[in-house]
């Protein structure tokens, strides 16, 4: 099936770019019809805009809490036929009010070999902690922080030279591969969830 994707970020959206440019080189069967970010001038923002795809800011402060500005959100992805919502570098924490709406089908990534460092800046904590090999995690979101069942992860090595920022770059490079995959399984129908298991289906 070809994946209808709402995609939310907050940032640069190089892992938007990369789902687009995997759509465009046929290795993805998916369309992105809608981005909304919660900044205004989010470089994710321009990247959907120069491709025709919706891009809508929704402003966190209009609305009292958590759970009515995700009822916001998805009632625009909704609206907009998303069947498949992507967490591009978003910076907030996901409710239940729109998890609710897209049930099994709401995927993020982090810079980390998860259940290792999660939340923010997984690379910064990988290299303080001293680890020697980090990498990156797809998983199905759920209500909790970055707690969600794991269907794919790439693994990188730390060196010891490693800044953050040398680190993040190589991280960077495999999440740009790996969401797509990720995505892509999700499109064949291959992914099956039992408890905190992702089964991946021949």
């Amino acid at each position: 099936m070809t994946l209808h994707i709402g995609a939310l970020a907050s940032g640069r959206g190089s892992n938007l770019q990369a789902i687009m440019d995997a759509i465009d080189a046929g290795k993805l069967q998916a369309k992105v019809v809608m981005v909304v970010s919660d900044r205004q001038d989010a470089p994710a923002m321009e990247r959907a805009a120069s491709r025709g795809i919706p891009a809508v800011h929704l402003p966190p402060k209009e609305y009292p809490d958590r759970q009515s500005y995700d009822r916001a959100v998805a009632d625009l992805l909704q609206q907009a036929g998303v069947d498949t919502v992507v967490l591009a570098g978003y910076m907030r924490l996901v409710s239940a009010a729109l998890l609710a709406r897209f049930p099994g089908r709401v995927l993020n990534i982090h810079p980390a070999l998860l259940p290792a460092f999660p939340g923010l800046d997984g690379q910064d904590q990988a290299v303080k902690y001293g680890v020697r090999y980090s990498g990156c995690t797809v998983h199905f979101v759920d209500d909790g922080l970055d707690t969600g069942p794991i269907i794919l992860q790439a693994v990188v090595p730390v060196y010891q030279d490693d800044t953050t920022e040398t680190l993040a770059g190589r991280i960077l490079k495999e999440e740009h591969k790996l969401f797509p995959a990720a995505l892509q399984l999700l499109a064949e129908n291959r992914l099956e969830i039992k408890g905190r298991r992702v089964l991946i289906k021949d």
